[in-house]
């Protein structure tokens, strides 16, 4: 009986241990990770294409003087909005009034003189044909009343030349628009080399973009037809994105396409109007332009942070009915908005993982929770 104990001993021992290295199994086992997936979704999109543009002026006018002087005035407040012909500087015209008055002192001179001659003819024309002055006489008389006329007309060209300068030494707007701050100040001496402001028009307001030569001829159809008609179709409407994120209100059309493609950015030029009635757009600012270019239907679409990307092949992980990842291959389309389109690999209705996918591998079981929807730009 006691030579049977220790051997009964033995076989406990050996089941305690059995039954502890089972519960350090169990306790070893990693907990299955926690996913969040969106379905792949089909439907009819609009694809959008957007460039970085750069806003100018509609019409831009670099003010210059005509004449030379110190300047004495500015009739108008920086950055405020002026109309064709407001005044916006003048130049001291003291000088300008003192030769227009020359000028027309000589032309009344001229005119006297030239009234003389005329007499002389008018009288001598007679008398020559009567024989009592010598046809010399009325040939010099005759001469002297063409000299008299140039003389006239001579004067008369100094003196509008003079009127001019006296009228330019009032610098006016030649557009309506927004006027700059001065680049001149009163006391200056300016020249017609001095720039003393700018004028732009502002509404509507210019926006410069590049573009491939591709995406050019993806919708030139669309682009002349808005040139033409001068207004933006629902095809080729414009929308502006600001600095700050924001969509500008106004839609926009495209104006103009540039003549060439450079050959060496292989870019074509296009210019697009915005309405600005509020003048919050000035020349300078960099934008978004965004303008839809294609019309898919039935296309695929998943959440850009679904896709990786391993040495350039694109994979997405899916999750199947069994909630096991398969890594599958899969070949983008166009974006749009915050989602890729899928040209390949997927199918309708299949969960791809979008928040997790770093620590899943093929074939591992996951707990998956449906990602929240975001609410859709409009």
């Amino acid at each position: 009986m006691l030579q049977r104990l220790p051997l009964a001993l033995a076989f406990c021992l050996v089941a305690a241990l059995a039954a502890g290295c089972d519960r350090k199994g169990e306790q070893a086992a990693p907990p299955v990770p926690k996913v969040v997936v969106a379905p792949v979704e089909q439907k009819d999109i609009e694809v959008a294409s957007e460039w970085v543009g750069t806003t100018t002026g509609n019409v831009n006018a670099q003010i210059y003087p005509k004449i030379s002087g110190y300047l004495v005035k500015q009739a108008y407040r920086d950055g405020s909005p002026v109309k064709t012909g407001d005044l916006l500087f003048e130049i001291d015209d003291r000088q300008y009034q003192q030769d227009y008055q020359e000028a027309k002192s000589q032309l009344a001179r001229q005119q006297a003189i030239l009234t003389k001659a005329q007499q002389d003819v008018r009288r001598y024309t007679p008398l020559a044909a009567e024989g009592a002055v010598s046809q010399m006489e009325l040939d010099d008389a005759i001469q002297a009343r063409a000299a008299g006329q140039a003389s006239v007309e001579a004067a008369k060209a100094a003196a509008e030349n003079a009127r001019l300068n006296l009228e330019w030494t009032k610098v006016r707007s030649p557009i309506d628009g927004i006027a700059g701050i001065a680049n001149a100040q009163v006391g200056n001496l300016v020249s017609p080399q001095t720039l003393l402001a700018e004028v732009s028009q502002l509404d509507p307001i210019k926006v410069n973009i590049q573009i491939s030569e591709v995406e050019y001829l993806r919708f030139a159809d669309r682009i002349s037809a808005a040139v033409a008609t001068g207004k933006p179709s629902e095809q080729a409407q414009l929308t502006l994105i600001l600095a700050d994120g924001s969509t500008y209100p106004e839609k926009g059309r495209f104006n103009v396409a540039g003549l060439d493609v450079a050959t060496t950015t292989g870019t074509i030029e296009l210019q697009g109007l915005f309405p600005n009635p509020k003048n919050v757009l000035r020349p300078g600012q960099f934008a978004k332009v965004r303008a839809p270019t294609d019309q898919l239907k039935g296309a695929l679409l998943i959440p850009q942070r679904a896709v990786t990307d391993l040495q350039g092949v694109s994979q997405v992980a899916v999750v199947g009915d069994d909630d096991k990842v398969a890594i599958k291959r899969v070949k983008l389309g166009q974006k749009s908005g915050s989602d890729y389109v899928i040209s390949e690999g997927l199918a309708p209705g299949e969960r791809v993982i979008v928040e997790g996918v770093q620590k899943v591998r093929n074939g591992m079981l996951v707990q998956t929770e449906a990602a929240p929807v975001a609410a859709k730009p409009e």
